[in-house]
């Protein structure tokens, strides 16, 4: 498959320990990458373990295309320091800027973002998401940081992009999908 460019790219922001999430997180996730290719976009991920590891795992075995974004600085490093997977991704962008400076590229280069699960730095790329006004999509009841959303949402704010919630995989990336296409009208 050779990659369109008018194709949105929508990042998979998780856990990459899973032990706290739901019980069927494996599955969720590889069904959340599945549908980002079944919907005709590319997945985006912080080219790690646990659930973006596992999106990528379900698009590729659909035949889908993914790009990983390394905190590392090579693949050397990436492999060695951070100790992290190469297999599940077409390609892998060596950002050499350790986890907080991947997550900001990785959610600036995405169109979208959904999150699944996750822990602080999930949290961390939510939130530049969030102050860049892109669209989220959370995956209700995946455990972790997507469950808390709601409640750390609650309090008073200042409103940015659409947020869109659903449990079912397929449900939450057509949301997305719409409020794209909506945000990308709107500018």
């Amino acid at each position: 498959m050779s990659p369109d460019p008018g194709k949105y790219k929508i990042a998979v922001s998780g856990a990459a320990a899973v032990g706290h999430c739901c019980n069927n997180i494996e599955e969720l996730s590889k069904e959340v990458g599945r549908q980002i290719f079944w919907q005709d976009c590319f997945l985006l991920t912080g080219a790690t373990t646990g659930v973006p590891y596992f999106a990528a795992v379900g698009c590729k075995e659909v035949g889908g295309f993914s790009i990983g974004f390394s905190p590392a600085a090579s693949e050397l490093a990436h492999k060695k320091v951070y100790k992290l997977p190469l297999d599940q991704f077409d390609i892998i962008i060596y950002t050499g800027f350790d986890y907080s400076g991947r997550n900001l590229l990785l959610t600036r280069a995405a169109d979208g973002v959904i999150v699944v699960c996750g822990r602080m730095g999930t949290l961390n790329e939510f939130t530049i998401a969030y102050e860049d006004r892109k669209p989220i999509g959370v995956l209700e009841g995946s455990g972790g940081t997507a469950d808390l959303l709601k409640i750390i949402l609650a309090r008073p704010h200042t409103k940015r992009g659409p947020i869109v919630y659903d449990t079912d995989p397929k449900k939450l990336v057509q949301k997305l999908i719409a409020a794209i296409k909506k945000t990308k009208r709107s500018k």
